[in-house]
């Protein structure tokens, strides 16, 4: 996988932001598939929308695909100033029947083809197209009533892109925990976007008739509790030079151009406490892996932050990447690549949107 950073710029380059317009919604929409890639750090969300915005188009032609980006880094700084987002934000979610998962979910037998075929694909690849992340989500918390936050960790655990961020926060909008309105779709549109032709479903009605009742399909009753197994990688030797400088690397920063001039110790930190809380799969975990190799001297360590101060010693060594996850690093934090450095995500998205727009459309 060498040189996958100019891979993907040369996908970019090659991307119709056109079609993803009018095309996202369908399961053989053009989409980027840069998902994954953004979410680990290789490429950041500003590095596509300059390269798109620059591309010669009108905006109002690529509005939706430069929205889509923007989408990203306004979770992240929602999250970046929400305490905890593990709880319902706005509104508490209800009705809520159970906290666990719905086993037809699990399964992938919940009936309804799209649905099933999706989460075969997620434990095979680790990918599910967005708005098959939306329809389960709405089948889930509001016509399953299931609580939003274990169906989120249980997807997060097999997505290659899984950023917790975005994750979370799309179930909590969906679940109306984080919005004025909860997601719900019917069989129809599942079947318009995903050329399916299911019939006699219990997502087979009405939006009134499936918003009416708060009676729980017979195929969403049966609620199974999961246990997630994976395999951290071993420790590798770890030699640390202390007359340099430590730049330190996690399954969410591995920009293999950060610093890369730089003569330095290389570590990435895999902590155990963060995955015994938010695991991910052995899939996951070797694509983690796999990208890092793109990071010339990178070494692998299994440990908490504070052990690996023990062994650096000096805070003003130590390097990193500001992330949610991060917070309780010491040394030097460093700013991401915002599409609008400045600006604050408070209000809606599109308030959001129409400020950076405005402020940073002629810079």
């Amino acid at each position: 996988m060498k040189n996958i950073y100019n891979k993907l710029i040369l996908k970019v380059q090659k991307f119709d932001a056109v079609r993803y317009g009018y095309s996202r919604n369908y399961i053989d929409g053009g989409v980027t598939r840069l998902s994954p890639y953004i979410s680990r750090g290789i490429i950041s969300t500003k590095t596509i929308y300059n390269h798109i915005s620059n591309a010669g188009y009108e905006i109002n032609q690529i509005q939706k695909f430069l929205q889509e980006l923007c989408w990203r880094d306004y979770w992240q700084k929602k999250w970046q100033q929400t305490t905890n987002i593990d709880v319902d934000l706005k509104n508490i979610q209800s009705p809520t029947l159970y906290h666990n998962l719905p086993s037809s979910i699990v399964k992938h037998h919940t009936s309804i083809d799209a649905i099933d075929h999706s989460i075969k694909e997620l434990y095979e690849t680790g990918y599910m197209h967005n708005h098959l992340r939306m329809y389960t989500a709405g089948i889930c918390c509001n016509i399953g009533q299931y609580h939003w936050l274990r169906p989120a960790k249980w997807m997060y655990f097999h997505l290659l892109d899984g950023d917790w961020g975005s994750n979370a926060l799309s179930w909590q909008w969906v679940a109306g925990t984080n919005s004025n309105k909860k997601y719900i779709a019917n069989q129809e549109n599942i079947n318009k976007y995903c050329h399916t032709k299911d019939k006699g479903t219990f997502l087979d009605k009405s939006y009134e008739e499936l918003t009416k009742y708060n009676l729980v399909p017979k195929e969403l009753q049966e609620e199974i509790s999961l246990e997630y197994n994976y395999d951290l990688p071993k420790n590798e030797l770890l030699k640390i030079d202390k007359k340099l400088p430590t730049f330190i690397y996690n399954s969410y920063n591995l920009d293999s151009n950060w610093k890369k001039e730089d003569n330095a110790n290389r570590i990435l930190l895999f902590e155990p406490s963060h995955f015994k809380k938010y695991p991910i799969s052995n899939k996951v975990i070797n694509f983690i892996i796999e990208l890092s190799r793109e990071i010339e001297g990178i070494i692998i360590a299994v440990m908490e932050f504070d052990d690996l101060m023990k062994i650096v010693k000096k805070e003003s060594n130590i390097f990193f990447k500001e992330h949610p996850f991060n917070k309780h690093y010491k040394g030097n934090m460093e700013e991401r690549d915002w599409i609008f450095p400045e600006l604050e995500a408070r209000g809606s998205f599109f308030s959001y949107w129409k400020k950076g727009i405005k402020t940073y459309s002629n810079k």
